[in-house]
């Protein structure tokens, strides 16, 4: 087994939202996007071990020993004092984790679970870690039944999408925005690569699942519907899920920018089935 390892901001031994079934999640440090709408802001950035969460927990949680923020978890009283401080997006509560460690996590798991997904921030960021990790399971006789999936924002490139394929079951993309300069305004990057990796999933059957988030005010899918839905048929009949955004736990400008409504959602599913999209999925609640 491979010793690779990877900054996981968070581990969830059960969840039914981020995939089919039950799933382990896994959420890695570090995004290449730097979204508006963001709920978990403090994934963007990596520890630069600058100390200034230091002397600020309330706990004495924290340290600085050569050169490095070291965290108690024993300790800890996750009040997220930390994170909302951190001039990084990040925080010090994100430890190194090997492939085993995980492994030993998920067995654990794996007579409740049907999979695993890997997340962020931007899972495949740490594409070898993820690679060691999916092949790790495949390897293993007690595990290999369990699924691999990643959640990504679609920015990997053609040549990143085709070493972790082999060893993936599937990737659930976002698509925050269809016009590039829309989406910049939202992520700070061009989407062009997001539709790339949309292409290159579905014609390898490797498209679990297509995300829209709808924004009330701030999203373009209504504008640009008729070549979004031209696309979303191109790519074949895969899930489409519509996400209501709101504003609980992100930061800056999006703090103030309203929830969307199950008649925002409606209004879109509405316009997208009718040129031919209808294997969409709806929120199961909003908040």
């Amino acid at each position: 087994m491979s010793s690779r390892c990877a900054f996981v901001s968070n581990l969830i031994p059960f969840s039914c939202v981020d995939g089919p079934g039950s799933r382990l999640a896994l959420f890695l440090q570090g995004c290449n996007l730097r979204c508006k709408s963001c709920h978990n802001p403090w994934t963007i950035g990596r520890c630069n071990h600058c100390g200034d969460c230091v002397p600020a927990c309330p706990h004495q949680a924290l340290a600085f020993d050569g050169g490095q923020v070291q965290w108690n978890a024993l300790t800890c009283q996750q009040c997220d004092t930390c994170l909302q401080m951190c001039p990084q997006q990040a925080t010090p509560m994100a430890p190194a984790m090997s492939v085993e460690e995980v492994v030993a996590k998920i067995r654990k798991a794996a007579l409740f679970i049907d999979g695993i997904t890997v997340s962020g921030g931007e899972a495949t960021l740490q594409l070898p870690f993820l690679h060691a990790l999916f092949s790790a399971l495949r390897a293993d006789l007690q595990l290999c039944r369990l699924t691999c999936l990643v959640d990504s924002n679609g920015m990997l490139s053609e040549t990143g999408w085709h070493k972790l394929l082999p060893v993936c079951d599937g990737a659930m993309i976002d698509l925050k925005a269809w016009s590039s300069e829309h989406h910049r305004f939202l992520t700070g990057r061009d989407n062009t690569p997001v539709k790339n990796s949309l292409r290159l999933l579905a014609a390898q059957n490797k498209l679990a699942e297509l995300r829209l988030l709808v924004i009330p005010q701030h999203s373009d899918y209504l504008l640009y519907i008729d070549a979004l839905a031209a696309f979303i048929c191109e790519l074949g009949r895969i899930p489409v899920r519509l996400n209501a955004f709101h504003a609980h736990g992100v930061y800056g400008e999006a703090k103030s920018w309203r929830s969307a409504t199950e008649e925002d959602i409606e209004q879109l599913a509405e316009a997208l089935q009718q040129r031919g999209v209808t294997t969409l999925l709806r929120p199961a609640l909003y908040l």
